[in-house]
């Protein structure tokens, strides 16, 4: 197994190096606050913490699947207890036919429907705290998955997984560290999540569509508007354009350009010239899972096409392998298979974004949790096997939890009140008493609105040879954390400003241990097969 893999990535690597030139040099000595040198995000798709992790570290083990045992002296986490798995608020009557206790998906229903993340669906679902309404206000009945009764009905966002489907996320978790109290820096879908990844700010949407203006974005206050949906970035040629915005303000691209320092968004599907096996090519280039078969690339989950200084409109393809994570005709916007040829070639840049092909990105629907595994480990793994390994660590974390329950309410560190917030009472997610007013792109903005969070709570892992093991972060992180864990390592702690939620986030360097006694981690090295998420041997 391990042996094709490495086969399929030299294929690969050697596919985009014939296809650009080497180029002159470039080396990267930018300083960092701590031993890592190259940090690899990868941003997967709509799960909930107690979706995967609900049940971690006890896996059902049934014959036939891939077993899962812990370690001895395993942390416990904020999962499901007796009573959350036994009389569950969720059985509340006024979920109608959808009430319901937590249940495990076998690993046989991997496939399943999407539910409803909406912003305002989200808060109704939390109901103050109560945590008792997702099937009512986020859950979607329909198949797949195939099997009748509570499968079939609303109560389907109940559903969780455990270690014997998302085998390689619970292995992770045993030799690296994970958190248990990780958000969604706001409430509501994917584009929300990829911006508040890479500028901890929502507020600041221009140019906005008259689709756009239908679903996308909410009165912000003082003139402005705030992203609360998933509106496609403006002048993107793979973009919808009657649902288009673009973003005013600065992002972490715009910082680290100024400083110097390496970095790159990788997507897949991004490169408009490759033919698929299956013949599809250009925007309608597509793959095939088990899920069925999608479009690879989805502009609204591009990271840095929102802003003209940071975007890649045309998909344009960069001059040369060493251009890749600098300056040149891609503006840092370039295909997933780019990543794996700048890496191989010995030009790795200091940050860089992941972006699976949709169908392995792990949004239900048209991704699921297999096929996510799939694409999670060949990254890893095959970044465990390069030189700097030593001085790498990967961030596993999502943009939104989809409508999957979870039980954990989250805390609201700013609050919003206008016509779409419901969490609590019409027209309130919060209160001014309990929460940090943040102000918007405008700082005559004082208080932007339709930013109310932390939502959901959500799966974040670091997996590094610096990463303390077997360790479980209790502190409070939400997705503007790796931001800022990118502005203290690189940037010495400069910070967006405008109002970035960056400004009130944690760190996630308390997932790291970077004490000499850390130096005895070096070969700590995890190498998973794909398909079972089992070590190999």
């Amino acid at each position: 197994m391990l042996s094709r893999f490495r086969k399929s990535l030299a294929v690969i690597a050697a596919a985009v190096l014939t296809i650009l030139p080497a180029g002159p040099a470039f080396a990267d000595g930018s300083p960092t606050a701590t031993p890592i040198k190259h940090l690899v995000v990868i941003f997967q798709e709509n799960v909930s913490f107690d979706h995967y992790f609900g049940t971690y570290p006890v896996a059902l083990n049934p014959a036939g699947e891939p077993a899962f045992h812990a370690q001895p002296g395993t942390p416990s986490v904020n999962g499901f207890t007796p009573a959350l798995l036994n009389s569950n608020p969720n059985l509340n009557p006024a979920n109608d036919g959808g009430a319901t206790n937590p249940f495990r998906l076998d690993r046989s229903q991997a496939v399943t429907r999407d539910q409803g993340h909406g912003y305002k669906a989200e808060q109704s679902a939390f109901d103050n705290g109560l945590m008792d309404l997702f099937p009512k206000f986020v859950g979607r009945a329909g198949s797949p998955p195939v099997g009748g009764g509570i499968l079939s009905t609303t109560g389907l966002n109940l559903g969780y997984f455990d270690g014997n489907t998302v085998t390689a996320l619970w292995n992770y978790a045993q030799h690296y560290a994970m958190s248990d109290n990780s958000y969604s820096t706001v409430f509501g879908p994917s584009t929300p999540g990829l911006l508040n990844l890479v500028s901890g700010q929502t507020n600041g949407a221009a140019n906005i569509s008259a689709g756009a203006a239908g679903f996308a974005v909410v009165d912000g206050g003082n003139g402005s508007f705030s992203v609360i949906s998933d509106p496609d970035p403006l002048g993107d040629v793979c973009s919808q354009p009657a649902i288009t915005v673009s973003m005013k303000g600065t992002n972490v691209g715009d910082l680290l350009s100024a400083a110097g320092v390496s970095w790159g968004s990788f997507m897949g599907g991004f490169n408009l010239s490759t033919v698929n096996v299956n013949g599809t090519t250009g925007c309608a280039r597509s793959s095939t899972g088990l899920s069925g078969t999608t479009r690879d690339y989805i502009p609204h989950h591009a990271f840095f096409q929102y802003s003209s200084t940071t975007s890649n409109p045309t998909h344009a393809r960069p001059a040369s392998i060493s251009e890749i994570g600098h300056d040149g005709p891609a503006n840092h916007n370039y295909d997933l298979t780019d990543f794996f040829a700048a890496v191989s070639a010995g030009n790795y840049p200091a940050v860089s974004f992941l972006k699976a092909p949709a169908f392995q990105d792990g949004h239900a629907g048209y991704s699921n949790p297999l096929d996510e595994q799939t694409f999670v480990v060949n990254v890893i793994n095959f970044l465990q096997q390069k030189t700097d390994w030593s001085s790498t660590a990967v961030v596993i974390l999502y943009d939104d939890s989809d409508g999957w329950y979870d039980h954990q309410m989250s805390p609201i560190v700013n609050q919003s009140h206008g016509p779409l917030d419901a969490l609590s009472g019409t027209g309130f997610c919060g209160s001014a008493a309990d929460s940090t007013a943040l102000p918007g792109v405008d700082p005559t903005n004082l208080h932007a609105l339709g930013r109310c969070g932390y939502g959901p709570r959500q799966p974040l892992l670091v997996v590094s040879r610096w990463s303390r093991t077997n360790f479980v972060d209790h502190s409070v992180t939400d997705q503007s954390s790796v931001l800022r864990f990118i502005e203290d390592n690189w940037l010495g702690g400069e910070r967006i400003g405008q109002g970035s939620f960056d400004a009130i986030a944690n760190s996630i360097t308390q997932m790291f241990d970077f004490s000499q006694n850390a130096q005895a981690n070096q070969g700590n090295l995890l190498i998973l097969d794909p398909n079972t998420g089992h070590p190999v041997q």
